[in-house]
């Protein structure tokens, strides 16, 4: 499959802590719903895999911003944020985030979907999206300050608890927002 090939690929940009991000990337993929979750419940990339395809599309994009804009940050700090920034989606081990929807008995009468095709999951506790990715991760991967604030602030102005960093936002995390954008409202839409 191509999506898998393109994100084998940028899991081999990681180098210096190879080892470390081998064993968090199994991990991931064997005890949470990473590589089969949806990118969101009813926008962009809702579908199964939607999650792994948008973090590849983000990975691959923040690539060739930094290409551009700051060559001095690693490929390898890239790819990282990239593949994580959204983890918090694939939910806890055992608990995906995001659920199938069923179709209500009147709209399986007359064969309609469901109207949104995924829920959120009401049994996880709440955190958010970059809370719980951290979670997931730091305990597992050494990541650096400048990941970890691209990772909690990936979102930007989109987000009313990013104000705090308004302003103070490292290369990473801005890269990591215009990545993110791209791929979320530009390349994820045209599909």
């Amino acid at each position: 499959m191509e999506l898998m090939k393109r994100y084998q690929a940028l899991k081999d940009k990681v180098i210096s802590r190879k080892e470390e991000f081998a064993n968090l990337m199994q991990f991931i993929e064997k005890e949470t719903a990473y590589l089969t979750t949806p990118a969101s419940t009813k926008f962009h990339l809702c579908r199964e895999r939607g999650l792994l395809e948008h973090s590849v599309n983000v990975a691959e994009n923040l690539l060739k911003i930094k290409a551009v804009l700051a060559p001095e940050i690693s490929d390898e700090s890239c790819v990282i944020v990239a593949l994580l920034h959204d983890l918090g989606k694939a939910g806890m081990p055992g608990q995906p985030q995001y659920l199938k929807n069923e179709p209500s008995p009147k709209q399986k009468a007359y064969g309609y979907p469901a109207t949104t095709p995924y829920r959120f999951n009401k049994d996880l506790l709440y955190l958010s999206v970059p809370i719980r990715g951290l979670y997931l991760a730091a305990s597992r991967f050494p990541l650096t300050e400048e990941e970890v604030q691209a990772i909690v602030y990936h979102d930007g102005q989109y987000v009313e608890d990013n104000r705090s960093v308004a302003a103070r936002e490292g290369k990473l995390t801005l890269l990591l927002q215009y990545a993110d954008n791209w791929s979320g409202f530009i390349v994820e839409t045209a599909e």
